[in-house]
Formats: structure tokens, C-alpha cells, sequence
């Protein structure tokens, strides 16, 4: 952390960078609609503190919800997730004193599902872009699934696939620490994830082998349109490191073809700018 902000690399700028462009057509769609009564929100559940340093250049980089409150026509209104206490005030500050941002302080788990996805009830002529940017295994399915199951939200999700393969995903499932699978089954929302990740098939002995990536990335894919019910889940794209390691894989999902349409076209121009 540097003055107080994040440290972000050139991934974390490209995410940023895919969002924003989202949420400016989403904005600038949902803004046409004539109806009174129609809302869209913006929601953050990993908020952070407003901005974020980039490790590249040294210079300060706004933020999501910054990126987001910059967009015109505006979002109707905001709502801004962050665990860490000090995160929230310092994004207070920058923000200022707005009647439409809600800067809420604690565990985006809890507070999304019990007091801001029922906020955005389709029934009720209210849309909203929600980013789900865990900092690792730290995001439950529970919320994933409600906002599926809503068709009022359009998702950005961060899949941590390096969290994953440091203490999770090894070459001996029994060697890990059940702490560790226990947070890959919440985020996952059950065990299922073991039978994507090893196979026992093919080998002379019956032992759990490791999979690779590729097929726990398209499990979760399916998950998310069958589980979550989403009806547009767009092959992610990989956000890689200056290695070309890839640090995660960032999801969309979405209710309608035309956004999932917008954004797979997004992601297919960016997909091959993932490493410096």
C-alpha cells in the first residue's frame, strides 16, 4: 500500500479499463428509457478506497466506483461495498457528500444479499451493474446465485484462479488445508468443484489427478448459467501478469443477448493485451 492506496498492476488497469467501457454503454442505454419509474444502480462489493497506485507508473488510478461516478449520463444511483473500515472513510472523503452514492462498511456477503440486491427488484422497474472483485477466495456463491436469480443485475466477476492454485487446486487434494477447500467450496457454493478440478479416471491406480485450469474455469462458467441462471455467461477473458501468468479470469453474466453480445466483442479486443 502506498499513501494509502492499493497497489494495482497493469491487469488490475485493464480490468478497470473493460469495466468502465461497460458501464458507460450500460449507462448510457438504461438512461433512454423514458419511463419515471425505471432505475439503474451501480454496486461495488469490494469498493476499495477510491483510488489505487499503479505499480507500473507510480501515478494514482481512479478506481471503479470513481470510473463509474464519472459516467454520463449518470447512474441513478450507488452503492459502494468495503470490509476494511479505513478503505470506506478514505473513499468518503474522496467522494464527498452525495445523496445518491451509499457507502456501506462491512462484509459485502452479508450486506449485499440482506440490503442492496433487494434494492434492485426487476418487478419493481430497477436494473444495476454489479462488480464482484474479491481480493481472492473471499466473495461467498450465495450472492453470485441471488443475483442470478434476480434478472435485475448484470455481473463483473473476478474468478481467483492464482488464490486457487496457491492453496487449493495441488497436485495432492489430501495435503490441503481444509480451510482452504473450505473457502473454495464457498465461493464454488458446494463441493462439486473437486469433481472439475481431479479426475481418477485413466491413471493405474485410481488416484485423484489434477486438471488442468481450463475445465474448473468452464465448470464454473456452466454453474453460472445453470445455477445462477444467468442466461449470457461470455467465455472470460484471462487478465495475466507482466509474466504472463494468469492472475484471474474475469466472468460477465448477464439476462440479455445484447449485452452479452457487447461484451464478449469487448473482451475478444481485449484478450490479447492481457501481458505487458
Amino acid at each position: 500500500m502506498k499513501g494509502g492506496f492499493d497497489e494495482i498492476g497493469y491487469w488490475s488497469e485493464l480490468k478497470l479499463e473493460i469495466v468502465q467501457k461497460y458501464a458507460q454503454a450500460y449507462s448510457t442505454i438504461l438512461s433512454a428509457v423514458r419511463d419515471p419509474s425505471f432505475w439503474h444502480v451501480y454496486i461495488d462489493g469490494f469498493a476499495g478506497a477510491g483510488f489505487n497506485v499503479s505499480r507500473s507508473t507510480g501515478e494514482l488510478v481512479p478506481g471503479s466506483p470513481l470510473n463509474a461516478l464519472r459516467i454520463v449520463p449518470p447512474f441513478r444511483e450507488f452503492f459502494l461495498v468495503d470490509l476494511d473500515g479505513g478503505k470506506a472513510d478514505r473513499l468518503r472523503d474522496v467522494v464527498g457528500e452525495r445523496r445518491e452514492v451509499h457507502i456501506l462498511e462491512g462484509d459485502c456477503n452479508t450486506i449485499l444479499v440482506r440490503d442492496v440486491f433487494p434494492m434492485v427488484k426487476y418487478e419493481e422497474y430497477r436494473r444495476g451493474l454489479c462488480l464482484l472483485d474479491p481480493y481472492g477466495l473471499d466473495l461467498n456463491w450465495e450472492v453470485i446465485a441471488a443475483a442470478g436469480h434476480m434478472r435485475s443485475l448484470e455481473l463483473f466477476l473476478n474468478f481467483p484462479v492464482m488464490d486457487m492454485n496457491r492453496n487449493v487446486l495441488w497436485s495432492n487434494p489430501d495435503s490441503v488445508d481444509p480451510e482452504q477447500s473450505r473457502r473454495m467450496t464457498a465461493f464454488w457454493g458446494d463441493e462439486s468443484w473437486r469433481d472439475f478440478a481431479y479426475a481418477t479416471t485413466g491413471n493405474l491406480f485410481g488416484w485423484a489427478m489434477r486438471e488442468p485450469i481450463d475445465k474448473v474455469v468452464n465448470g464454473f462458467r456452466e454453474r453460472l448459467k445453470v445455477v445462477a441462471g444467468f442466461d449470457q455467461v461470455p467465455e472470460p477473458i484471462p487478465m495475466r501478469n507482466s509474466k504472463g501468468a494468469v492472475v484471474y479470469y474475469l466472468f460477465f453474466a448477464s439476462q440479455k443477448p445484447v449485452a452479452g453480445k457487447i461484451v464478449k466483442d469487448t473482451f475478444q479486443r481485449y484478450r490479447n493485451r492481457g501481458a505487458v
